[in-house]
């Protein structure tokens, strides 16, 4: 599943401080690869390079 700006995501990166909690896609950008990382913004900052495997999607009907 790929993700767009301004979508809620759940991060899950055991070596990152913000390791389960919710943000928001403020950026995507495309590899060398041709795969996708993600810039994500939380309320006490952000996290760069973030792989699509480690987010997982928000229901907006649980916010």
């Amino acid at each position: 599943m790929s993700f767009e700006k301004d979508d809620k995501v759940v991060l899950h990166d055991q070596h990152s401080e913000f390791d389960g909690e919710t943000g928001t896609v403020t950026q995507v950008i495309e590899s060398m690869f041709g795969e996708p990382t993600y810039t994500i913004s939380f309320d006490e900052g952000q996290e760069v390079g973030i792989p699509e495997d480690q987010l997982e999607a928000v229901d907006e009907d649980e916010e």
